[in-house]
């Protein structure tokens, strides 16, 4: 804590002193738009908040690689602000979410400090609830040790990698009657968003969307 005192935090997206993530590059955060990827056409509907490139990029991989966890309250404020405005509550008017944050291999979890999805997920929760929300975090899914790095595999390869390999927790599972968003970091071939879909809808669980920070491509 004093070391924070001594050392103000720098923007990990422009380097500017004063904020994790100043209100410059926190505009990358723009309107939600929605992703086309074949493996969840038709299957459900998929939102991302920016390009994976430039300043998104840079404070994606500050804060999944780099040890920024500071950057999670930024991160998350930007994931509610989009799931206020996401079609999941047209027909009831209902204020209220859960949150599937996409599973993490464990050999990553543990160098990133746990969950980096997962802490995503109570970071917008937090938020969401200062709104009037009424939220819930469900940890339902895992992925087994023998899961590969999913970086660098082309669609064909992510779908193997997955086979078998997401689990449903039943400890995780969502609470009934609220719609269920599954969350994400970035979406590059659409694979692990149906995956994680499909392991869902198995224990009966149907998915309302799929939100990322980032699309690749």
């Amino acid at each position: 804590m004093l070391l924070d005192l001594l050392i103000p935090a720098r923007c990990a997206g422009c380097g500017a002193r004063g904020a994790p993530c100043c209100a410059r590059c926190a505009g990358v955060w723009g309107s939600v738009s929605e992703v086309v990827r074949v493996p969840v056409a038709g299957l459900v509907r998929v939102f991302a908040l920016a390009r994976y490139r430039g300043v998104g990029r840079r404070l994606l991989i500050a804060y999944k690689e780099r040890g920024r966890r500071d950057l999670a309250p930024s991160l998350g404020r930007a994931l509610a602000a989009a799931l206020v405005v996401l079609p999941l509550r047209k027909e009831t008017g209902s204020r209220a979410v859960c949150l599937v944050p996409a599973p993490s291999r464990r050999p990553a979890a543990r160098v990133r400090g746990g969950p980096h999805v997962e802490r995503l997920a109570n970071a917008a929760a937090s938020t969401l609830a200062a709104r009037g929300f009424e939220v819930a975090v469900a940890p339902a899914l895992e992925l087994a040790g023998s899961a590969r790095d999913a970086v660098g595999l082309d669609r064909a390869e992510r779908v193997a990698n997955l086979a078998g390999r997401l689990r449903f927790r039943e400890t995780g599972r969502p609470p009934p009657g609220f719609p269920v968003v599954v969350l994400d970091d970035v979406i590059t071939t659409g694979a692990t968003a149906a995956a994680c879909v499909r392991a869902l809808e198995v224990e009966g669980i149907e998915v309302a969307a799929v939100l990322t920070l980032l699309v690749a491509g």
